[in-house]
């Protein structure tokens, strides 16, 4: 175990907040000689800017002097490399991690502004898409907080992932161009930049491997501060822009053949334009490869760089840095680090290849083998020869240590190699990560316990302490704190405000569960969060629905693993219902319910597409029915991110977390809905199975088959048109999608889509947990007429997400896996 000095943190900020005279004095400052405006003439965002600035200053100084401290300690750091960081918006994250919330809103009331409507001025950084770059952003939040010495790596795109448009219930996707006006939160690093190569051959020269590349780009570095909350740590993420070496083709463009002179330039920045590039073809697919080796390769750089700028060896590497691989996107590290101590700095195979073991470690986030990142030799070979070569050498290596465990079980050592050589021969990046970390770990229980029993059961044979599990976790400060400011109020008034560093704290909330002036307060917060996001959905749909309905919410990466159809089909059964018996069921009214959902679909994902379009049609249908009314609305919220799920996640009543049991690593939205007052209706999958220990049975509505039940369902030969054939309800649905009742002037719109269902063997199983699911949903019905029990379970939820803090989360991996110890980190 590393033990870092103790001024390496400090409990509390050793900086005071200014008064908001000297804060209002600092805005208009920056007005005049950052922004470029007189006061009386600044707008909104004009505001922002300035605002921005006087945090930013504060921030620069905490992140001078940490990095000082390091250096001076010499301190063992954490690398966490990322394709993702989905940070969200900044401005009021860095005001509440400073102090400088309340002075900041009242020197704005000078200019007749709110602090709310000048933070929403901020766009939000797109430099994420779904729970895997949101997760990296709540742990670089936990890191700086809990004092962990950290560098967060990745690419800093000009796009992000896509806008997300609706045009006619379909998805459209346009730049987001984020960076257009700039952004406050960056700091160039001009004096940084790294040499990143492609393409070529290797050929041997004096007993040595060379690369003779064929094309390079710099990578540039653009650093964001992350401030840790209740200290003067912070986080740094160090973001790499490509850009080409030379801008332009000068004899082109003096001969006039402007596309030629530019097509150099265009041909190595692309690769930090776009989150994700369409990958469906070719070109496509080298890009991807392409992003992936470049921001590691540009990371390896700097982290060995810093690493001798303070030790004389690279021998002890593995002692000084802590390299961690979020999922496998980053997993061409492996061959990287082992080039650059190979074949740069002349460390023996042997020797490079234990400190490459005792270096990495990789976080897996799935548990389908169709989603386990895979890349054709041939493609690799192209792109990055020599990093074939080294894989290649890994698997030999590897395969022989394999053999010796299990001689002559040629089917063992197909599974675990490195190759995939059924067909096309690819490169299984999670194996490579594998082989190449000390530590491999899952993101729930389930999801740990079923990597060592299937997807890796061979590795776990030969390594079974390689292998363990980190249940993730979400920052509070984000996700209520800065989320839902009147709730934070209320735990203030009840628990005084250490939550924010000890979210424990909340299980005290247990005893004013029944308390029926905690409840009032505790509805009226949730009623005036609903009525805000009852605002954003007619502003951004068009549609006006009721605060007083029981806001039903599927917010994440449109999946068919997460079955958002599922919950169409119910919404569908839901309306036909309604239809049938408008006074109500069994002697009971109906309960109003609007369901919102929102999320993206890939560019090229076509049923994901469909799946969204249906629920365009789906709601057309209900929301202009008259016989319906206010007893149910279907809503979807366009282009989904940290900002809409800020306004989603407080007024939520019900979270929808359905995924197919097995399939969910873990989930991180369960989490941050469950925080603030929703109860899950979903399966025993995932972390819903830790909520579910965390809350009680009865505060969670679980349905459906179990991990266990669905392998044996899948077996013993799943037949969906049996559920389809005895279930008049289901079948009743299925008609009216598959016969365009939701599409009448293109019937057979959802043909296929139903189709995938009845005869493609529904591979998800939503047929098999339909009635489950239904009768579920009626078990909420039923405690929601229940205002007080519904609250009382509501706030249990909330008492029961202390163990879901990332600063837990954190503080498990610094011990268990990066093996830092800090003073901070100690309970």
């Amino acid at each position: 175990m590393v033990t870092q000095p103790s001024s390496s943190t400090s409990a509390t900020p050793t900086t005071r907040p200014p008064a908001p005279a000297d804060l209002q004095a600092g805005i208009d400052q920056h007005l005049l000689d950052t922004v470029g405006v007189e006061s009386s003439e600044a707008t909104p965002t004009d505001l922002m800017q300035a605002v921005s600035q006087v945090a930013r200053q504060q921030l620069s100084q905490r992140w001078v002097a940490a990095q000082a401290r390091d250096r001076e300690s010499k301190a063992r750091r954490v690398v966490y490399l990322s394709m993702e960081f989905l940070m969200g918006r900044t401005l009021s994250n860095a005001l509440g991690a400073l102090n400088l919330r309340g002075p900041a809103a009242a020197g704005l009331s000078h200019y007749a502004q709110t602090l709310e409507d000048i933070c929403d001025r901020e766009p939000d950084a797109a430099l994420g898409n779904g729970g895997l770059g949101r997760l990296a952003a709540c742990f670089l939040d936990s890191m700086a907080t809990v004092g962990l010495p950290s560098f967060g790596y990745g690419i800093r795109y000009e796009y992000g992932m896509f806008a997300q448009d609706i045009q006619n219930g379909a998805q459209m996707e346009y730049p987001d161009p984020w960076l257009e006006n700039g952004t406050p939160w960056e700091f160039p690093r001009a004096n940084i930049t790294y040499p990143v190569r492609f393409g070529g051959w290797v050929e041997p020269v004096d007993g040595k491997s060379v690369w003779r590349h064929a094309g390079e780009v710099a990578a540039k570095a653009y650093d964001m501060v992350v401030p840790g909350h209740g200290t003067d740590k912070v986080s740094t993420l160090r973001l790499w822009k490509a850009v080409a070496p030379a801008h332009i083709d000068l004899n082109a463009f003096n001969t006039g053949d402007y596309a030629r002179a530019a097509s150099a330039k265009n041909e190595y920045e692309n690769i930090s334009w776009v989150l994700y590039p369409n990958d469906s073809t070719p070109a496509g697919r080298e890009l991807r490869l392409k992003q992936e080796y470049f921001f590691v390769a540009a990371s390896v750089q700097d982290l060995i760089q810093r690493h001798l700028a303070e030790h004389p060896t690279l021998l002890n590497l593995a002692e000084k840095v802590a390299i961690h691989l979020n999922d496998t996107h980053p997993a061409i590290g492996v061959a990287e680090l082992m080039r650059v101590l190979h074949d740069e700095h002349n460390l023996a195979w042997g020797t490079a290849w234990a400190i490459c073991r005792k270096t990495f470690s990789y976080t897996n986030h799935t548990l389908m083998p169709e989603a386990l990142e895979t890349w054709p030799v041939a493609l690799i070979q192209h792109v990055l020869p020599r990093h074939m070569e080294i894989i290649f050498r890994i698997n030999k290596e590897f395969l022989d240590e394999a053999a010796a465990h299990r001689p002559g079980d040629n089917q063992f050592l197909a599974r675990l190699s490195l190759i995939d050589e059924h067909g096309e021969r690819r490169v299984r990046m999670a194996h490579l990560s594998i082989v190449g970390s000390h530590k491999v770990n899952g993101v729930s229980a389930l999801h740990s316990d079923l990597l060592v029993q299937t997807i890796f059961a061979d590795f776990a044979s030969i390594w079974p302490d390689r292998f363990t599990n980190m249940t993730n976790g979400v920052t509070p400060r984000r996700w209520l704190a800065q989320a839902n400011p009147d709730l934070s109020s209320l735990l203030d008034r009840t628990l005084g405000g250490n939550w924010r560093l000890d979210l424990d704290q909340l299980q005290r909330l247990r005893e004013h569960k029944h308390d029926p002036s905690f409840q009032n307060a505790f509805m009226a917060i949730k009623r005036a969060n609903k009525v805000r996001l009852a605002a954003l959905i007619e502003r951004t749909t068009g549609v006006k629905v009721s605060p007083d309905s029981l806001f039903d919410v599927q917010v994440k990466r449109i999946h068919e693993y997460k079955r958002q159809l599922l919950n169409v089909l119910h919404v569908v059964t839901r309306y036909q219902a309604i239809l049938a018996h408008p006074e109500g069921v069994n002697g009971q009214p109906w309960v109003p319910r609007t369901v919102v959902f929102a999320g993206k679909a890939a560019s090229s994902y076509v049923t994901a597409k469909s799946i969204i379009r249906l629920i365009h049609d789906v709601g057309a249908v209900i929301n202009a029915d008259p016989r319906i009314g206010d007893k149910l609305k279907l809503v979807f919220v366009p282009n989904y991110g940290v900002s809409v799920a800020e306004v989603i996640m407080p007024g939520a009543d019900l979270s929808e977390q359905i995924s197919t049991a097995g399939t969910e690593a873990s989930g991180t939205g369960n989490m941050k809905l469950a925080l603030n007052g929703a109860l899950t209706i979903g399966t025993d999958d995932g972390a819903n199975i830790e909520i579910r220990q965390n809350v009680g049975d009865d505060n969670i509505f679980i349905f459906g088959l179990r991990t266990p039940e669905v392998q044996a369902l899948r077996q013993s030969g799943y037949q969906p048109m049996r559920y389809y054939d005895n279930n008049p309800e289901l079948k009743a649905v299925l008609d009216a999608i598959a016969g365009g009742q939701f599409t009448p002037t293109e019937p057979g719109r959802y043909r296929a889509l139903v189709d995938s269902l009845l005869w493609g063997g529904d591979h998800y199983l939503l047929l098999a947990d339909y009635a489950s699911y239904v009768a579920a949903q009626s078990r909420v019905d039923d405690l929601y007429r229940r205002p007080d029990e519904w609250c009382a379970r509501a706030i249990t939820n909330v008492a029961g997400m202390g163990v879901f803090s990332s600063d837990r989360t954190i503080r498990e991996y610094a011990r268990q896996i990066w093996h830092i110890e800090a003073d901070a980190i100690k309970t």
